[in-house]
């Protein structure tokens, strides 16, 4: 375990993507009803601003994903990793709260462990999946790690790592779902088969998911008249309307689910919003083929979404990079479609197992206590 000290008053914040800034926000609020006088500086996005969080950089900046993208913004990143080791230095940050981003963030973990600045990881590396080699590191760089799965409890604690499991985040939004007529009404779509589209939250995601989706979305028309289609969207990304002829909803993921009746969902956090949620989901994903194919040397796991992997087995379809085809897609969809499908029964059993591994809701809140307590 790294051994720190502890040093200004100031909570230093770096999430480097759209959900890690949902989940920092809701740390920040926590934090502010523990200490009201605290100061709270950061990299993240529109939330963590709203939240009251001083951005030094948005994370926009940041927003990369494959091995050729991040390469592409080293430069970039070096910058703002020299910025932070001299905050870090300054004195005048008494805790560094990490969230997610592992490439970036296990750099400052670094800096700060070289500065005697404690750190406290939320939603840790997913070194179950790939990059094992890495726990060591995070034992000797973390002062605390707070995870969302149990299972990474189990995992990193024999290993050298305090750790506790605080539940996944997600469960907190369960409270505040819609019903699916309430969500409907707020969308305004009307009854009927409704299907939702995730191409994803980064630029990258986007420019491959999105004509896909699409093309599956057609397809799936063509099969049910009247079928009502609706694309969430990320704050941090625009769709060209050129490209997305359907209902574009901006940072209501969550009422897009509640409506669906099923969901083409990319590989990642989408997929356990869509268990919470209760919307059975097929997942697809693509990216580079260099990118692709140093990730199939180096993941260790059979399946790529998230819900599945909580799940310990594939509950909704994968279609990954070149299995990617428009109308095989829309075949394991069809059936998802139907609300007395035995496919669809199946899988709503299953979203509800999902949901009873995730612990119970507070996560925010136990990570503020778990901050609250570091900063002495």
């Amino acid at each position: 375990m790294a051994e720190t000290t502890v040093g200004g008053s100031e909570l230093l914040i770096v999430a480097g993507e759209a959900s890690g800034d949902l989940h920092a926000a809701s740390v920040a609020r926590e934090l502010r009803l523990l200490r009201p006088e605290l100061t709270l500086v950061g990299i993240g996005g529109d939330r963590m601003q709203a939240a009251g969080i001083e951005l030094l950089e948005h994370a926009e900046k940041l927003a990369v994903m494959g091995f050729l993208e991040v390469i592409r913004h080293v430069p970039q990143h070096y910058r703002l990793l020299r910025e932070l080791e001299i905050r870090l230095r300054s004195g005048r940050v008494g805790l560094l709260l990490l969230l997610d981003y592992p490439g970036f963030n296990l750099k400052v973990a670094a800096a700060a462990h070289r500065a005697g600045v404690p750190v406290l990881y939320y939603i840790t590396p997913q070194v179950w999946a790939w990059g094992a080699r890495r726990i060591p590191r995070i034992a000797r760089l973390v002062t605390r790690a707070a995870v969302i799965f149990r299972f990474e409890e189990e995992l990193l604690r024999p290993r050298g790592v305090d750790v506790t499991f605080v539940g996944h985040p997600l469960l907190d939004r369960m409270a505040e779902l819609p019903t699916r007529e309430e969500a409907r009404a707020r969308l305004g779509l009307h009854d009927g088969p409704v299907l939702a589209l995730f191409p994803g939250s980064r630029s990258q995601e986007i420019a491959r998911h999105l004509d896909p989706f699409v093309a599956t979305a057609r397809e799936l028309e063509r099969r049910h008249p009247g079928l009502q289609v609706v694309v969430s969207a990320a704050a941090t990304v625009k769709l060209d309307p050129a490209r997305c002829p359907y209902a574009i909803v901006t940072g209501a993921s969550a009422d897009v689910l509640r409506a669906a009746t099923a969901a083409l969902c990319k590989s990642g956090t989408t997929t356990l919003e869509a268990a919470v949620a209760d919307c059975p989901l097929v997942i697809a994903y693509r990216t580079s083929g260099i990118t692709y194919q140093v990730a199939r040397r180096v993941v260790k796991i059979p399946h790529i979404g998230l819900v599945n992997i909580v799940a310990g087995e594939e509950l909704a379809p994968e279609f990954v990079q070149h299995a990617l085809v428009p109308p095989l897609v829309a075949d394991a969809l069809d059936p998802l479609l139907d609300e007395t499908s035995a496919e669809r029964r199946r899988m709503l059993t299953g979203l509800a197992a999902v949901r009873g591994k995730l612990g119970t809701p507070g996560a925010a809140r136990r990570v503020a206590a778990m901050a609250d307590e570091m900063l002495g």
